[in-house]
């Protein structure tokens, strides 16, 4: 029938390798799918200041995204466990033995399942938003903030990673405006303070985006007070053209893989328990993709390590012999 890994992993974010660590430590065999790049968000993300051990002896340097993935990878190669860079098609979790397939057919079966499929950035939802993206609208500041080196730029939103984000962006545009719909920072406190204190960082509280205009590229964008209801269209210098827009306004699960499967909240969060447990035996969800208060790197580690820990006690419970017949 093939082999049967005791643990597979859906999902090579902080979470999934956290839960891969700790179940191949424990000496459970363990797999991880994973459909584009080992890493999840913080792949992508300059700098990693809050999560602990990230900030180097000198205290001067914080590690970068990918710094911190790399060790990550190396660590569960270490103990053994394996991974493989496909796409999910279908899962079939009603029995004991758990059912993956992915798009190139392949078809692989474990004793319990983590999924660790994270979030991915929400659309802002305003007019031209889906139209220029790619064309001057980006989602990731660290993917694309060369191209608007000497360029100036917006960024969209009020939390830690507008913010961060935008502090990135400061080291490529010649200038960056922060777009805050709300009349404050939704940011850490220390976070706040070094934005203010940047010269290159313009920040319009109560303001929002209300539609993108351009012809092929980003050419002018329309911004609306929120307190008086003025509207007014900005305009790129004639040198320059276009401009950039930067969206930060929160994620959204990643749960249609287990969508009507999983129980979920009403923004489609799988719900667990804090034993990482779903609604089906021997299922387990870690991360961003689970209804939780705080979505971080040392939160989505965390519940990694739990999710493993709980498989082990589960497989430990529920022996399945020789995986015969209708398990």
């Amino acid at each position: 029938m093939g082999r049967v890994y005791d643990v597979l992993i859906v999902g090579g974010g902080p979470a999934g390798l956290s839960a891969a660590l700790y179940s191949a430590r424990s000496r459970l065999s363990t797999l991880i799918l994973e459909k584009s790049k080992m890493g999840g968000q913080i792949a992508i993300t300059s700098e990693v200041a809050n999560y602990p051990g990230s900030v180097y002896s000198e205290g001067k340097m914080t590690a970068t995204g990918p710094e911190i993935v790399a060790r990550m990878v190396k660590q569960t190669q270490e103990f053994g466990a394996e991974r493989v860079m496909e796409e999910v098609k279908s899962v079939q979790l009603d029995k004991k033995l758990k059912i993956i397939e992915t798009v190139s057919g392949n078809i692989y079966k474990g004793k319990s399942v983590i999924f660790a499929t994270g979030a991915v950035p929400r659309r802002l939802g305003c007019i031209g938003e889906k139209e220029f993206t790619g064309k001057g609208v980006s989602y990731c500041a660290t993917c694309d903030a060369d191209f608007f080196t000497d360029f100036e730029v917006f960024v969209i939103g009020g939390g830690d990673s507008a913010v961060e984000e935008a502090m990135y962006l400061t080291h490529f545009a010649r200038k960056v405006t922060l777009i805050v719909r709300k009349p404050f920072f939704r940011c850490a406190k220390s976070i706040e303070e070094r934005a203010l204190e940047n010269p290159k960082i313009e920040i319009k509280f109560n303001t929002e985006l209300i539609e993108i205009r351009g012809e092929g590229i980003v050419e002018s964008a329309i911004f609306k007070n929120n307190i008086t209801q003025e509207e007014y269209e900005y305009f790129p210098n004639e040198e320059d053209g276009t401009f950039g827009i930067f969206m930060f306004v929160g994620y959204d699960a990643d749960t249609e893989l287990v969508k009507d499967i999983l129980e979920m909240d009403n923004e489609k969060f799988v719900i667990t328990n804090d034993r990482m447990e779903t609604n089906i035996p021997g299922v387990f969800a870690a991360g961003d993709m689970r209804h939780k208060s705080l979505r971080q790197v040392v939160t989505a580690t965390s519940d990694g390590a739990i999710a493993a820990m709980t498989a082990y006690k589960y497989l430990q419970e529920n022996p399945m012999g020789e995986l015969g017949g209708e398990i």
